[in-house]
């Protein structure tokens, strides 16, 4: 499989490796959005924060997380299933899950300004306060810088609008495809709208 994926063929992913049938998981994920709460063949889907165009999902198997990340309610309300649509498209099977494990993680040392398809875990450090910020397009955002890091050192991820509320201080996040870029002269991670973004949220009392 490869190391760039969109939701939907992670989301096939994941049907694959927990089993699950693609339909019954893409109605999950639309009644948990609406519902707040939803349940797939062991698999538990809750809504965590809606927001005007996306809502963040959090998929747990008994006491451990999945995967957590926001997901669009374009995604969310397409009339055929995305999902099924993926699991055709890249011939998911369980040989494919245990031949390919996942991306190949980078370290935080090695990172240079220009890297693209950028695959990383870390740790939230910190997030910064949000601000306002007129783009270059005349449109409104939200921006803020998180710390993240990991062993080998630490660097600066560049969040917009609803990523911001996506993660948190403590948290444990998987980034695919990122691009290492430069403000200011600091080298900085920055998602693109291909990339994917998962949050492992840090459990209260750890």
């Amino acid at each position: 499989m490869r190391s760039k994926r969109s939701p939907s063929e992670y989301l096939a992913f994941l049907s694959a490796k927990y089993e699950v049938d693609p339909d019954n998981f893409f109605r999950a994920l639309v009644s948990a959005s609406r519902n707040r709460m939803s349940t797939c063949d062991g698999l538990s889907i809750e809504c965590r924060r809606k927001q005007k165009e996306s809502v963040i999902l959090l998929i747990t198997n008994g006491s451990n997380v999945v995967a957590q990340f926001p997901v669009t309610t374009e995604f969310l309300f397409e009339q055929k299933n995305p999902i099924m649509d993926a699991v055709r498209t890249n011939g998911f099977s369980k040989s494919l899950i245990r031949k390919n494990r996942g991306p190949h993680w980078a370290q935080i040392k090695d990172l240079r300004i220009g890297m693209k398809s950028v695959d990383l875990k870390a740790e939230v450090v910190e997030v910064a306060e949000p601000k306002l910020v007129v783009t270059r397009f005349g449109n409104h955002a939200s921006v803020a810088n998180a710390l993240i890091s990991d062993e080998t050192g630490k660097i600066k991820m560049c969040l917009w609008n609803e990523q911001i509320k996506s993660i948190s201080e403590g948290d444990t996040i998987q980034i695919e495809n990122a691009t290492i870029s430069a403000f200011r002269g600091e080298k900085q991670v920055r998602i693109r709208k291909n990339s994917l973004l998962l949050t492992q949220r840090k459990e209260i009392g750890t």
